[in-house]
């Protein structure tokens, strides 16, 4: 209990400074909160969108890993009929150098087929026509012969075949060693677009973290000035709190020591036979009370 009216003054000019403090704390505490709210969301936000990024990377990068797989796939079959090709090319030359050595030692350079017909002329005139021996024996040697370079002239038409199967084997197989290069290339290129992709990506992650580390050191110093500004407020409360019951003691002592001195002033009244106010006679009844 406070004994001297200076103290009083004091300490109630403490109690309203402290409730001013409170009003300011609780202003601070919400703006700070407020702040440190924002900037929660705002790194929440862009944690998102960090976590959205990161998991569409992922999935690029399983698809160009598949794609590289099959690159490499591809690349072996690639090399395997670019062997092929060799082989063919081979095949195919060899072919023609027995075609070019069959063509230059043959006598005949012309056409099977006009050969064969200018046979059947003639064995059909033996056999059809009436002639003497001798012109029969000429007709029949003219045939054997004619026979002869048909049998010659009939290998080449077997190498003309191989020949042409060759050339077909040859230009199918660079055929298909041309598409699987063409299949290389364009997965190489589907696989380099992917990791592009994962590159654009990788540098707005970059960007985004750049960015939240500012913001996370600002939260992280917002959160302790709420903790600080918290504290404060709950320090001036109990103070407040503290005040509130000694002013408030001293008020019922103060109540007390004037009702009793005005008792006795009412006393004084009535000892001497003075008339009593209204307000005289409730002082003198609350100090009965």
């Amino acid at each position: 209990m406070v004994e001297n009216s200076s103290g009083i003054r004091e300490l109630r000019q403490e109690f309203e400074q402290k409730k001013k403090e409170i009003f300011q704390l609780r202003s601070a505490l919400t703006a700070l909160s407020a702040e440190k709210e924002t900037i929660f969301h705002q790194l929440k936000s862009s944690g998102q969108k960090v976590k959205s990024l990161a998991a569409s990377m992922k999935a690029l990068k399983d698809e160009r890993d598949a794609l590289t797989k099959q690159v490499q796939e591809l690349k072996g079959e690639r090399a395997k009929l670019n062997s092929a090709v060799k082989e063919k090319a081979s095949e195919k030359k060899k072919v023609e150098e027995k075609r070019d050595e069959i063509q230059s030692e043959l006598e005949y350079k012309g056409n099977p087929r006009a050969l064969k017909h200018e046979i059947e002329v003639l064995e059909r005139k033996i056999e059809t026509e009436v002639m003497p021996f001798s012109k029969e024996q000429q007709l029949r040697k003219r045939v054997k012969e004619l026979q002869a370079r048909y049998k010659e002239a009939t290998k080449l038409g077997e190498v003309w075949k191989e020949v042409n199967t060759s050339s077909a084997d040859f230009s199918e197989t660079r055929r298909q060693a041309e598409e699987s290069h063409h299949s290389v290339q364009e997965k190489a290129q589907e696989a380099q677009q992917r990791h592009e992709k994962m590159t654009s990506l990788l540098q707005e992650i970059k960007k985004l973290r750049a960015e939240e580390k500012p913001q996370a050191d600002k939260y992280t110093q917002l959160k302790e000035e709420v903790a600080q500004t918290k504290k404060k407020l709950d320090e001036a409360a109990a103070r407040v709190e503290e005040l509130r019951k000694i002013l408030h003691e001293d008020d019922e002592r103060s109540f007390t020591q004037k009702a009793q001195e005005r008792t006795m002033e009412v006393r004084e009244k009535i000892k001497k036979g003075k008339k009593l106010s209204t307000e005289d006679i409730l002082a003198f009844q609350a100090l009965k009370e």
